[in-house]
């Protein structure tokens, strides 16, 4: 089971909105908008994915991580390692 999977629809939402924003930009750019525009379009959907990430992000490590570390050391292990693992690919990103 999934840690989000409470936040299931929620998240289905925001991405639905994302989405929308995505499929504006590219009107946008179709349309020849002004590059400033575009880019203030393109910043704000950056964010709304970032918030989502980080929102899956803590609901892995309070769901996942927790269940796994009851479960054993090394399944909490490994679970910490994934998300370090997602963490440094969202640093990075």
């Amino acid at each position: 089971m999934n840690g989000y999977t409470g936040s299931k629809e929620d998240y289905l939402k925001r991405l639905r909105r994302i989405e929308g924003q995505v499929r504006g930009i590219a009107r946008m750019v179709e349309d020849d908008t002004y590059c400033i525009d575009v880019l203030t379009q393109v910043s704000a959907a950056t964010k709304a994915l970032q918030a989502v990430s980080l929102g899956l992000l803590e609901d892995h490590i309070g769901h996942c991580v927790v269940d796994a570390a009851a479960e054993s050391e090394e399944a909490k292990d490994e679970k910490v390692r994934e998300a370090s693992a997602a963490i440094a690919r969202l640093v990075r990103s």
